[in-house]
């Protein structure tokens, strides 16, 4: 399975992103620069963490306008896996890939620190390595990861099975303790937590792995 992690300026968690596919999970990767202007041959995107172009006006909101996102709507469109982490969900919200905004924490400071998250939904292509998994613990890093939504747009969520995960302790004021949701055909993720940041046991965690090994059991089955 071959990945593209997308390089925006700004970004800082590319090469975590990369270590965890490529010496992980044993996939082909790739870092593509945000001016790329096609992602032809890949199987799937992701939009990694960080700072893209300095968050300046609000995160992810010059980050919608890089050249690479008319190739990564694209991409989604095609049905497509299209994985955003932290900085990369808040893009996905500025692009119209994911309903809702990301806003300032609860707290108006920056959160760094492991949170439990509740498995919303383990059944669809990110998640169903965790089945019989009820919680997971990953780390947060976010000044930005204040889920919101209004209701209209929770309600359709919820009935469309798109909450993928919640905070069990809600650290920055989500709607609905909402912390990574998918679009309606189940090939878009966003999520706030940081699995890259938890596969290996030697950094203390391998919750992160189920991400990861879901979307490429689900793949290989796929393409079988």
């Amino acid at each position: 399975m071959k990945f593209a992690v997308i390089v925006f300026p700004g970004s800082n968690c590319d090469h975590d992103m990369a270590n965890a596919l490529r010496d992980v999970c044993h996939c082909t990767v790739d870092l593509v620069p945000a001016t790329a202007t096609t992602l032809a041959g890949y199987d799937a995107v992701v939009l990694p963490g960080g700072f893209s172009y300095g968050d300046y006006l609000r995160s992810g909101a010059i980050a919608r306008l890089a050249p690479v996102m008319t190739a990564v709507k694209a991409l989604g469109a095609a049905g497509k896996p299209v994985l955003g982490v932290c900085n990369g969900f808040q893009i996905l919200t500025e692009a119209g890939l994911l309903p809702g905004a990301l806003r300032a924490n609860r707290s108006s400071q920056f959160i760094c620190q492991a949170s439990t998250l509740r498995i919303s939904n383990p059944h669809t292509r990110f998640t169903t390595a965790y089945a019989g998994q009820a919680t997971i613990q990953l780390p947060i890093a976010h000044g930005e990861g204040n889920y919101y939504c209004d209701e209209a747009t929770l309600a359709e969520l919820r009935q469309h099975h798109q909450i993928v995960f919640e905070y069990v302790d809600n650290p920055n004021g989500s709607v609905a303790n909402i912390a990574g949701i998918m679009n309606r055909q189940g090939n878009v993720l966003g999520m706030m937590p940081h699995p890259e940041r938890a596969v290996e046991a030697l950094l203390g965690s391998i919750d992160g792995l189920g991400v990861f090994a879901s979307l490429i059991a689900h793949e290989e089955e796929s393409h079988a």
